[in-house]
């Protein structure tokens, strides 16, 4: 046993620790200067040309981009998003030996009204991502969240577009061959170039700016905010708003094509905080590399195969611009959000196991939606109201969702309704008397349930049919409903009234015996 006064007289050995090879892996002729994962050691130019190569691999193997086609960079300013825009410029070069062939432009979305950032920090911000955006010569949008509250209903309509059907390789190669033949043409006529093109639209872009705010839009967000109780609906609700605006820049400035920067490790905790908030019927969607639900612009997500680590490297090594723009959850606790508290998670057991979140990426690349693939003609009733993903409440009777939803109705207490008096029995399922009609008669309001039809239809529009299970309880969260933008009420009422015509001309199945009785 060891005691406390025993001298070792320096006999201890020193542990050794296992060291890396100083020689690149893929040239064996440079110094290493960075490790991405045990045994993948480069040196400056083969982790340059492997970060590069990586994002047109991810390209080309899928060839949803034709040449030719509006691409939209969706850029928040931060690592991923900036490294993307990076890797379009390099592209897009004239030293680029295969360039890309579509044609570029910037979306930023400014969220500072939601996050409760003053104006001055939101000016701060905008100039310093400006400076960036002018420097690449691209066509720049900058839409604040507050436009949100003026969309119109047509945002929540998926488009027709020729992506439905399947695109094969003679396509693809057509489409090549036609953009090689229009850049002949342009060569014979320098006047109608790519890159005047290019600097004819940065002039309209610098002399027309954003479109200006009003203090009244910004406290209208902010009550729209307000009225979400729990962190995790707050950040569904804002990438559910994002979402729409990204959507309506593309259509009103003819983008087919969306370019987002989620990265690996963003898509991993993605895919464990959607199945936590009950997304799992759209997680192909929402992380596979393209998402088709709107139909004319469908969503691509090229930096899916980078991981965090291989993004902080590659900007800090080649000077890539990043704009820090605090969010929802800036100084937040890990248990704040089911979003927080699963990026957490996934970050410390990456740090312990480096193999995490590689794992839950390849499993993501292995999931299929269960429902069919959406296209134009399938119905708006069959679609969310907000996340615009096929409905998985319209299930058997048998199942686990009718099962909660039995058991919420059981669980509800309603106290009793003014004019209520002892001795009266409501009848079943009859609206409190809040809903009904302020210019209602009185026998409107006593025991009978309702004697007009105005008395059994609520006030607000009723959502709950319309949304999916996962946006249901984000707005369930809200304490009113009056707050949403209006195009998305207008809409839900559009709906509902469809549904009410189309149900007048359906038979019920207990009339149906009736009606073959007396024939």
């Amino acid at each position: 046993m060891c005691q406390v006064d025993e001298e070792y007289n320096g006999q201890l050995e020193h542990r050794v620790t296992p060291r890396v090879s100083k020689k690149c892996v893929k040239c064996k002729e440079n110094t290493t200067v960075l490790i991405i994962r045990a045994g993948d050691a480069f040196c400056r130019g083969c982790f340059k040309e492997y970060f590069i190569h990586k994002f047109r691999a991810m390209l080309g193997k899928n060839r949803v981009i034709f040449p030719g086609e509006k691409v939209l960079l969706a850029v928040s300013g931060g690592p991923a998003s900036s490294s993307m825009l990076s890797q379009v410029q390099e592209g897009l070069s004239r030293d680029a030996p295969k360039k890309l062939r579509f044609v570029p432009g910037i979306i930023y979305i400014d969220e500072g009204g939601a996050s409760g950032q003053s104006m001055e920090e939101r000016k701060r911000a905008l100039a310093e991502l400006e400076s960036v955006f002018r420097a690449t010569n691209y066509h720049y949008h900058i839409v604040h969240l507050e436009q949100v509250l003026s969309l119109p209903s047509s945002v929540l309509e998926a488009g027709s577009s020729a992506t439905e059907k399947p695109q094969t390789g003679s396509s693809y190669k057509a489409a090549v061959d036609h953009f090689i033949q229009t850049r002949k043409n342009q060569n014979q006529h320098p006047d109608l170039s790519v890159e005047n093109v290019q600097s004819l639209r940065m002039q309209e872009v610098q002399s027309g700016g954003t479109s200006p705010i009003t203090p009244e839009h910004t406290q209208a967000l902010q009550r729209l905010f307000a009225s979400v109780r729990t962190l995790t609906a707050k950040e569904d609700l804002l990438h559910t708003l994002r979402q729409h605006l990204i959507l309506h820049t593309a259509r009103t400035q003819g983008y087919t094509k969306v370019m987002m920067g989620d990265s690996c490790s963003r898509l991993a905790i993605k895919l464990l905080s959607n199945i936590s908030l009950g997304r799992g019927a759209s997680l192909a969607t929402d992380t596979g590399f393209s998402d088709p639900r709107y139909g004319d612009v469908v969503i691509v997500r090229p930096m899916r195969d980078y991981s965090s680590k291989e993004i902080a490297y590659y900007n800090r090594m080649f000077d890539i611009p990043s704009v820090f723009i605090p969010g929802l959850d800036c100084k937040a606790q890990d248990k704040a959000s089911i979003q927080r508290l699963t990026e957490s998670f996934v970050t410390k057991l990456q740090a312990d196991f480096p193999s995490t979140v590689s794992t839950i990426y390849r499993t993501s690349e292995k999931l299929n939606t269960a429902c069919p693939p959406q296209n134009t003609n399938t119905q708006l009733s069959a679609k969310c109201l907000l996340c615009v993903c096929a409905l998985d409440t319209k299930l058997e009777e048998f199942s686990a969702y009718q099962a909660t939803l039995i058991s919420e109705q059981l669980s509800q207490r309603r106290g009793p309704r003014p004019g209520f008096t002892p001795g009266t029995a409501a009848a079943p399922g009859s609206p409190p008397a809040s809903s009904a009609g302020q210019g209602q008669s009185q026998g409107c309001e006593t025991g009978e349930g309702g004697c007009c039809p105005s008395a059994k239809e609520p006030e607000t529009v009723d959502l709950k049919s319309l949304l999916c299970y996962s946006c249901g309880l984000t707005i369930k969260d809200m304490t009113t409903r009056d707050a949403l933008p209006q195009y998305i009420l207008s809409e839900a009422e559009r709906r509902r009234s469809q549904m009410r015509e189309i149900s007048e001309f359906l038979l019920e199945d207990e009339a149906i015996p009736r009606v073959n009785g007396s024939l």
